[in-house]
């Protein structure tokens, strides 16, 4: 606890300090984000929100922040006391991205560090460094290229895979807040009206959210679930499921199962997590849909056989970063490798569970081939029983650019473009849609 812990706090100050103790915990500790505040404190429902927005915006803009404040710091960031680099990252994101007040952000900032014996010695360098920002900051952010904000490894990664000029499209893209995508049971051009928001070509709805989530229309009702717009899309490569019996791998938090028991599947839900699958029990409930649950590890779950299997296998979530900017800055090249011989082990087991004549959907949301064509690869090559299905542009809206040269899904945090950037982009998916001979 916090020396200053039993004075009364300034207004606003808790949520910073929430804040920066998890960018320590982020940056320092490689905890994610949702995981790090969930444990950083009693907070109420705004300045959680805004704790969350900071941690957010800082790890978005990391990069660029850390190249513009060494513009600042002529010694250099002072080693062997993270709290100082959290205090001036909080400052320099309500500056320059969140229109606070310069003298509230600076001197919020200095009473961070003034709250603990080793760092308040560096108050009088966040007090200058920030109101330097303040003044110059702005002009020199504009000059500082997107890909910054990229980890090297993993941008010369997407560069081999998708060119650079893809590459870089895709680093831009994570640089914006992305917005709120809802899956309906039906009718999206009318809950798209009613909701202020936008009916995409995929039959998702997109708007821009202020407020909990919970609060909007038909959340009560369960006409709608949050769900990415790619997200939605590897489900809907079953087609027509109306009374086929599916298994859901990696089920939770249930978006596909929720897509497979509206559209009329009998759906088994599968999953290892037993707090995960209670969400996504509730998450039904709140939905008036049904599907059976069961906690097992769907690499040795022995059920069936299926007329389909869906796998969303579990992965370095590198297409998510979007909206899990923490991603970036917690995941290593080696997690990658790991993941692979997961996904391996489950997309072998999946292929067992699906009937002669079946479909089988191999989903991961990641922008890595080892994660994903590579997988189908390695399997088709193993697996002569199993022959690719084509993925057509009707099936997804009409975009073809959402269509990879192998003819299977492979969405990109830059796919989706809209004249509003807040409502542009999606997450990063591939999906591969296999028969069983």
């Amino acid at each position: 606890m916090s020396e200053a812990a039993a004075r009364p706090d300034h207004p606003g100050l808790a949520a910073r300090r929430v804040a920066a103790d998890v960018l320590m915990a982020v940056l320092q500790r490689r905890r994610p984000l949702d995981e790090a505040l969930a444990l950083g404190g009693a907070l109420d429902q705004r300045d959680r929100a805004l704790a969350h927005m900071l941690v957010a915006t800082s790890l978005r803009r990391l990069g660029s922040l850390r190249a513009l404040l060494a513009q600042y710091l002529e010694q250099g960031m002072p080693a062997n006391v993270p709290l100082v680099e959290a205090a001036l990252l909080v400052g320099a994101t309500q500056l320059l991205f969140l229109s606070v007040p310069a003298h509230a952000a600076v001197d919020l900032s200095v009473q961070l560090v003034a709250e603990t014996r080793v760092a308040r010695r560096y108050s009088g360098l966040i007090n200058a460094v920030l109101r330097r920002l303040a003044a110059s900051g702005r002009d020199k952010l504009a000059a500082i290229p997107a890909m910054i904000d990229t980890p090297a490894w993993l941008m010369q990664r997407w560069e081999k895979t998708y060119g650079a000029e893809t590459a870089h499209a895709i680093a831009g893209a994570h640089q914006v807040e992305s917005a709120l995508d809802l899956s309906v049971k039906e009718n999206a051009e009318d809950w798209a009206a009613r909701l202020g928001g936008r009916a995409l070509a995929c039959r998702s709805v997109r708007l821009i959210a202020e407020g909990p989530v919970t609060a909007l229309a038909g959340y009560d009702e369960g006409a709608w679930w949050v769900q990415d717009a790619a997200a939605a899309l590897p489900a809907r490569l079953l087609g027509d499921v109306k009374g086929m019996k599916i298994a859901d791998l990696c089920a939770a938090p249930g978006g596909k199962t929720a897509q497979l028991a509206a559209a009329g599947a009998h759906v088994v839900a599968v999953d290892r997590s037993a707090p995960r699958l209670q969400r996504l029990k509730e998450n039904l409930a709140r939905l008036n849909l049904s599907a059976e649950v069961v906690v097992a590890d769907a690499g040795e779950w022995d059920a069936g056989p299926f007329d389909a299997v869906l796998l969303d296998a579990p992965c370095s979530a590198t297409g998510t970063i979007r909206r899990h900017p923490d991603i970036v800055w917690v995941k290593r090249l080696e997690d990658i490798a790991a993941l692979a011989a997961v996904q391996g082990r489950l997309l072998g087991h999946a292929a067992k569970l699906v009937r002669p004549g079946g479909l089988l959907i191999y989903a991961t949301c990641s922008l890595e081939p080892e994660e994903g064509i590579d997988q189908v690869e390695t399997f088709l090559a193993e697996r002569r029983d199993f022959v690719r299905v084509p993925v057509k542009p009707a099936e997804i809206g009409g975009d073809t650019s959402l269509i990879s040269i192998k003819e299977e899904l492979r969405t990109l945090p830059c796919h989706m473009p809209d004249s509003d950037k807040r409502m542009a982009g999606c997450d990063g998916f591939y999906a591969a849609r296999l028969a069983r001979r």
